[in-house]
């Protein structure tokens, strides 16, 4: 399809610099697949379920994967996006024409990396030098990385260490937030508890790629960046036992979507699952095994906006947006929530 089908005008200040607080204090969009749209309340969401539904969560959890450091008298910038092994992850370069392999960079608290190996996605695998992981290596050299369209307008501050983590985080290793889950608090939890309503995690820890824009002018030429993702043996059980009860799997954001779907067979039982996914669902996709998605409202011509058409109709969710956009609603990590039911 022709990307430029799935742009749209986004007035810059209907993008969120902030989250609200409490974080359940964002407003919902309800889109049915046919009728009227329902402004809502993020807390209104164990009315607009079942019992029985189960909210599907990704436990992925954001490292402070953004260095800022020097090779000689050039200024690098690295956004790590993919573990390759303990020592070794692939970055995203800024600067990078100043960069050869084999180049040392030196970043803040005594943190080295050199460069490895460029490759042709424009990315550079960077080896770290010591013993420590280079988790803990981020711990102290490194900041969170924060969406380019909010760090282009605000630097990276002390509460974001807090605010662009979900209260589901676990296993480290996303450069980004599952972002539909910055919404839940202890009481949103307990208040779907009280209704009936289950849930579920699984883990795909995002990666840098997810903020690219498609360049390309037919969504058949886009090459998707590969994430990895797990979904354990008995989480695979529960998750297809939801289903056979009747209930339905609402995944809560693009990436616990995009995971459900890749471990799915043709019969839409899904299957464990570990490995790398680049799975890139855009209109005539056939969903297997999600029933519904709670997610934020995304960016013109984004792969999340052409995933989210896919699920409910492309003029429905232009429809939805032009909504969103005349009613002040906030877009993207920070923003507020839509709950999308097909």
């Amino acid at each position: 399809m022709r990307v430029d089908l799935f742009d749209f005008e986004l007035p810059p200040e209907r993008i969120a610099l902030r989250p609200v607080s409490p974080r359940d204090a964002a407003r919902m969009l309800a889109v049915p697949g046919k009728g009227e749209f329902l402004d809502l309340g993020v807390g209104d969401l164990p009315q607009m379920l079942r019992a029985g539904d189960v909210l599907v969560f990704n436990d992925t959890k954001v490292i402070p994967a953004q260095l800022e450091g020097k090779r000689g008298d050039a200024r690098i910038g690295a956004t790590l996006h993919k573990r390759l092994d303990l020592r070794r992850w692939k970055a995203f370069i800024r600067n990078a024409k100043r960069l050869r392999p084999g180049d040392r960079i030196e970043f803040p608290a005594e943190v080295v990396a050199t460069a490895e190996q460029r490759h042709d996605d424009g990315s550079w695998t960077l080896v770290f030098a010591g013993d420590e992981a280079v988790e803990v290596l981020l711990e102290r050299a490194g900041q969170m990385p924060l969406p380019p369209y909010i760090a282009g307008k605000r630097p990276t501050d002390a509460s974001d260490r807090q605010d662009y983590q979900t209260i589901f985080a676990r296993e480290a290793g996303a450069v980004a937030a599952p972002t539909a889950a910055l919404h839940f608090t202890p009481e949103l939890v307990a208040a779907l508890d009280d209704a009936g309503i289950g849930r579920e995690t699984l883990t795909l820890h995002v990666g840098a790629g997810t903020f690219l824009p498609v360049k390309a002018e037919d969504t058949a030429a886009h090459r998707m960046h590969a994430e990895w993702g797990r979904i354990d043996v008995a989480t695979a059980e529960r998750l297809n036992g939801v289903r056979q009860a009747g209930g339905r799997l609402i995944a809560v954001g693009t990436t616990s979507l995009r995971l459900i779907e890749s471990a799915a067979d043709e019969e839409g039982n899904i299957q464990p699952f570990e490995g790398d996914t680049a799975i890139f669902i855009t209109p005539g996709y056939r969903f297997k095994a999600a029933d519904g998605l709670m997610t934020n409202f995304h960016l013109p011509r984004s792969t999340l906006f052409m995933l989210v058409s896919a699920l409910m109709g492309l003029e429905r969710m232009q429809a939805a947006y032009a909504h969103a956009i005349e009613h002040d609603y906030r877009f993207y990590s920070y923003g507020d929530a839509s709950l999308l039911i097909p």
